[in-house]
């Protein structure tokens, strides 16, 4: 894993970010400790763009073209 994110760690590390990358399983009580931290601020997520549903062709196409810097998000219903 380290050399498919080198480049991830070398932009948060010029930008004096901690960057971790972890496998997880899906489980409620690990959900509900990251939506803490999320809500507390210790993490903080950073998104590019956020596309609807209805555009998740264009949102597809974003991340294949090698624009997405962050996070980019395709928002189910309102």
């Amino acid at each position: 894993m380290s050399v498919i994110s080198s480049g991830i760690r070398r932009k948060a590390k010029r930008k004096g970010i901690a960057y971790e990358f972890l496998f997880m399983k899906v489980n409620g009580r690990q959900l509900e400790e990251i939506t803490k931290f999320i809500e507390s601020g210790i993490i903080k997520v950073i998104l590019d763009k956020v596309y609807p549903f209805e555009q998740t062709n264009e949102a597809l196409e974003y991340i294949q073209r090698g624009h997405a810097e962050d996070k980019v998000i395709v928002k189910i219903k309102e």
